[in-house]
């Protein structure tokens, strides 16, 4: 199959290099733009760009999914179908229309629960299933087709980085069980309930990121947030005293790890 693939993170690049390594054929690639500083989006572009080893006029970037001759030049690629890795731009219908055989996206959370943005974060605070799900895309953010999903536990001494970690591999082992039964037509399509499920946009965070301190939280919903929000470099969850926000990190150990 010739695949468009949309990628960026490390799972991008490692689910990239696996379908390399399968002699897959990848005409296209479609990266986040170079960026800087806190608004960069952007995770590993160059080291995709180089896995890919294309031509650089197949090498696009997402601002370029706007404009009618990007859209003809990736529509005279002939993809067959399209692959969206931990990429982080909402694809439109006609970028959609482009593939007969659909577009996968390799999203990391339990579909239905947490769709959108964050879902390691939601997972802890509002205890909701945590996993890996591969999806076909529609015109809804994470709404499609299930074609496969793996649960993963969201441990007592989990931080939104640890999870997020975790859900990672799952994405890439759930992905590389996957491709060949996608390949071969044999996956299987499980349309996602009309109700139930949870999502979530990337705003959502600020709404708990803010620990008022004469606010009554029980332990487990201060600890959840505090834990959820703990992903160094980034700041997380504060409060603010004396006009200063002072941010929160939470270290979690087991009695046995304590003991070291």
């Amino acid at each position: 199959m010739r695949i468009i693939y949309f990628g960026n993170n490390r799972v991008g690049l490692t689910v990239l290099r696996w379908l390399t390594a399968q002699h897959e054929d990848t005409v296209g690639l479609v990266v986040h733009p170079a960026g800087t500083g806190s608004t960069k989006r952007e995770r590993l572009r160059d080291e995709l760009i180089a896995a890919a080893a294309l031509p650089r006029e197949q090498v696009f970037e997402a601002g370029d999914l706007r404009e009618p001759t990007s859209i003809a030049a990736l529509r005279a690629l002939q993809p067959d179908i399209g692959l969206s890795v931990f990429f982080g731009y909402i694809l439109r219908p006609e970028v959609l229309s482009l593939f007969p055989q659909g577009c996968l996206n390799l999203h990391p959370a339990y579909l239905p629960y947490n769709r959108g943005e964050y879902p390691n974060v939601w997972s802890i605070v509002e205890r909701t299933p945590a996993g890996a799900t591969l999806h076909y895309m529609d015109k809804g953010v994470d709404t499609g087709d299930i074609v496969s999903r793996r649960e993963v536990a969201v441990l007592p001494t989990d931080s939104g980085q640890t999870l997020y970690s975790r859900l990672e591999d799952a994405c890439i082992a759930l992905f590389k069980e996957t491709w060949p039964h996608v390949k071969a037509g044999t996956a299987t399509r499980t349309p996602q309930p009309g109700e139930g499920g949870t999502s979530h946009r990337a705003a959502d965070v600020d709404r708990i990121d803010r620990i008022e301190l004469d606010r009554s939280y029980t332990a487990r919903e201060l600890i959840d947030v505090i834990r959820a929000r703990t992903f160094p470099p980034y700041r997380g969850a504060y409060f603010v005293d004396g006009g200063q926000r002072v941010y929160l990190r939470l270290t979690l150990l087991t009695e046995q790890d304590s003991l070291s």
